[in-house]
């Protein structure tokens, strides 16, 4: 398995904004809108990155030695959850920014500048997902191998998972 490419994660988050806008333009035009973005939202948005990370830090822990063992379906679970974060985050942010650019010709309004606040939170919160998703799947790489007869065969950094 190979880590997640930014580029890939940039690009969804973008299309995921452009499409999700034009949803909600569309909402708005039938005089409906999306409810306020929840506090616990991020709350949740944030357990899920601390829960991967946490995961990841023993894969860590495995890989500088300070762990004894490491259950290798373990190691490889984290790198896959580790890979859906970082893409849940990326859709997560895209869709919080098309509400807040749905709302930003009225920030004037307290309501839709309260609206525009909680979603502009709710992408921080998701862009944060999605740097722990990167940073994790970091965590899981192995270190290129020392014998210059595995490294001729090696085309790139190995995964612990794969």
């Amino acid at each position: 398995m190979h880590r997640t490419p930014l580029r890939v994660l940039v690009l969804t988050a973008v299309g995921v904004t452009g499409v999700a806008a034009l949803v909600m333009r569309a909402l708005a035009t039938t005089g409906a809108r999306l409810p306020r973005v929840a506090w616990v939202e991020w709350i949740a948005i944030l357990a899920l990155a601390a829960l991967i990370f946490w995961m990841g830090w023993a894969v860590r822990a495995y890989q500088k030695g300070t762990r004894p063992n490491l259950d290798p379906v373990r190691a490889a679970r984290t790198f896959v959850l580790a890979k859906a974060a970082a893409l849940t985050g990326a859709i997560l942010a895209g869709r919080y920014l098309a509400a807040v650019l749905d709302v930003v010709g009225d920030l004037g309004i307290p309501s839709q500048r309260d609206r525009a606040l909680a979603a502009g939170v709710a992408v921080v919160c998701s862009v944060v997902l999605t740097v722990v998703g990167v940073v994790v799947e970091k965590f899981c790489e192995l270190p290129p191998p020392e014998d210059e007869a595995e490294r001729d065969g090696d085309h790139g950094p190995e995964v612990l998972a794969g």
